[in-house]
């Protein structure tokens, strides 16, 4: 055999053998459409409000649900963010044509929307936070008892005040927010009966100055803490405290925004939007979802207090020890916070030892 004619057979042999390696060879790695354990993969997404994904509060937190989706659950997530009051249905109706098997609208000005579209799309399970969803078997309303979470606020801000004065700042005025407004006047009645309670409307949730004027308007009058429930108006509140400097605090909504401004956010009251909406999606993916209504508070771990991991050292124990006695009473539904203007006429705070 020539030299040439064995190299030419050498190759051929070699040439056999990939083709069988090739052919004996499995997938290393799961295609688009499923996960790693061979099954359909989940296909999630988000529709936000006007404040859009970085308003480090509402919105970024139902996306921090998605991503906890995808890193779990192996879902492809995505989101789509709404400028304008007529983006919600456009949006909404994109992703379900998208074949999207989730549709998470967030904020409850998307009830209208979610209306229209929802009874198209049968095959798309659609879950709205804040918001009243439709009576469809394919959707789901995420609601939290905000005036719980902000009642701990309020009593927290309430045992802290070194003026006797603290301050509220809302986004709308609207029966959501004043969720928020009441629960936190009545925490702030029950750790001190003769504090003061200066409460502003921006309008809107995105005019973050407008957010920061009213929170200096309040410490200027004499406020030392400010609580604000105004999307990304907050950022601005949280701006004004570090202003004003050492003594003044804002408190963050949502999400945890203690790190915005370390040592000037004295606690945020979390609401665990992403928690909620990470729950949908696992629903969904193990085929155990069902419609109606998510309703969370304290009992439920749906609202909180954060760590105060950078201002827990300047709260007393004997404060904290309230504010854990408040939490478990609320939680064993021997404390009722009232949630509007009407209930928190008739509040009568709770003896504490």
């Amino acid at each position: 055999m020539t030299n040439r004619m064995r190299t030419h057979s050498i190759l051929l042999a070699f040439s056999v053998l990939l083709l069988f390696t090739a052919c004996a060879r499995k997938p290393s790695s799961p295609t688009a459409e499923t996960t790693p354990t061979g099954t359909k993969r989940l296909r999630a997404a988000m529709v936000t409000d006007i404040a859009g994904i970085g308003d480090r509060s509402f919105n970024e937190s139902a996306w921090r649900g998605l991503q906890r989706a995808e890193k779990e659950l192996g879902a492809e997530v995505r989101y789509l963010e709404s400028v304008k009051l007529p983006d919600y249905e456009q949006n909404l109706r994109l992703l379900a044509q998208q074949k999207y098997d989730v549709v998470i609208a967030v904020g409850f000005a998307m009830e209208d929307a979610l209306k229209k579209v929802a009874p198209q799309f049968p095959n798309t399970i659609f879950a709205i936070v804040d918001g009243n969803a439709p009576d469809l078997p394919n959707c789901v309303s995420l609601k939290f008892r905000e005036h719980e979470g902000s009642f701990l606020v309020g009593a927290l801000a309430g045992a802290m005040t070194k003026t006797g004065t603290v301050g509220f700042v809302g986004g709308m005025e609207i029966p959501l927010i004043k969720k928020f407004e009441s629960g936190y006047r009545a925490g702030v009645m029950t750790t001190n009966p003769k504090a003061k309670v200066l409460v502003g409307y921006t309008g809107n949730w995105t005019d973050t100055a407008k957010g920061k004027e009213l929170a200096l308007s309040q410490f200027e009058r004499g406020a030392d803490i400010v609580y604000h429930a105004s999307g990304q108006c907050g950022l601005g509140v949280i701006e004004a405290a570090k202003k004003m400097g050492k003594g003044h605090f804002a408190i963050g909504v949502d999400s945890d925004q203690d790190y915005i401004e370390p040592g000037f956010v004295l606690t945020s009251m979390i609401k665990s939007v992403d928690n909620a909406v990470f729950e949908v999606c696992k629903e969904v993916a193990e085929g155990r979802f069902k419609p109606g209504t998510r309703d969370m508070g304290i009992k439920e771990n749906g609202v909180g207090l954060s760590p105060m991991q950078y201002t827990k050292h300047l709260v007393p124990k004997e404060v904290l020890d309230k504010i854990e006695t408040l939490r478990q009473m609320i939680a064993d539904g021997r404390l009722k916070v009232p949630q509007s203007e009407e209930e928190l006429k008739g509040f009568q705070p709770p003896a504490l030892p």
